[in-house]
């Protein structure tokens, strides 16, 4: 009873935050559920979600740079619809908070596994369309969506996160980071990674995790990114 009390609490909290209430809760509660939890789980719905999430962030995309090419709006839009993006969502939005998970998914961490939390946020943007319309779901993805593509940056979306941090670093004429792997949870194709990216004398440390050792390493190069451009911005030189 309890437990069902708290999924109510959470489940309320992520449709505040995604901007929009279900008149037929059990759409939300199918997206939030995992198939170690039940057969009728989110993975069909992932399927729909995932269309609905391209074409809104596609067309976003399209009005903001419009003096991109399709390739070069190719690219940006690939920055943002990703496994890291949509699971550093969910985790802004406590969605672990709301999943339904088998035993084993629970034990090994499964409620902060990105690939289980990006899947529910796409499962849920097709919820919202079954629940309402397409027009509702776009609106949804907007609203989750508008920062991020107003900060969008060309520039760097030709690079992945580790190779604009090694070149962030040489510019400023300091080491290259190390990453270390922190804890490695699961087996074979079902495993998670913990992942550390240390910035030797700068003194930062950061941690993030991932489906495999590659997504947690550039997750983790993104966040010591964001840092080093907040706290060493690198000088433009003189004129």
């Amino acid at each position: 009873m309890k437990t069902d009390v708290l999924k109510q609490q959470a489940h309320a909290a992520i449709q505040n935050k995604l901007g929009y209430h279900f008149k037929d809760t059990a759409l939300l509660q199918q997206a939030l559920t995992h198939r170690s939890y039940h057969a009728k789980n989110n993975e069909r719905f992932e399927f729909v979600g995932d269309s609905i999430l391209n074409y809104t962030v596609a067309k976003m995309l399209f009005d903001a740079f419009p003096k991109l090419t399709e390739g070069e709006l190719s690219r940006l839009r690939a920055s943002l619809v990703n496994e890291g993006v949509l699971a550093e969502i969910a985790l802004e939005m406590n969605v672990g908070d709301g999943l339904y998970l088998g035993a084993g998914e629970l034990k090994s961490g499964g409620f902060r596994r990105p690939s289980i939390l990006a899947d529910a946020m796409e499962a849920m943007f097709a919820a919202v369309s079954f629940d309402a319309d397409f027009a509702e779901a776009e609106k949804v993805v907007r609203h989750l969506f508008a920062e991020r593509v107003k900060r969008a940056d060309f520039k760097t979306q030709g690079k992945d996160n580790k190779t604009a941090l090694q070149e962030a670093l040489q510019a400023r004429r300091l080491a290259l980071p190390k990453y270390r792997i922190e804890e490695q949870i699961g087996h074979a194709n079902d495993s998670m990674f913990l992942i550390s990216c240390d910035l030797g004398e700068l003194g930062f440390i950061c941690k993030a995790q991932g489906s495999s050792r590659k997504v947690a390493e550039q997750q983790a190069a993104k966040e010591a990114l964001q840092w080093l451009e907040q706290h060493h911005p690198l000088k433009k030189a003189k004129k």
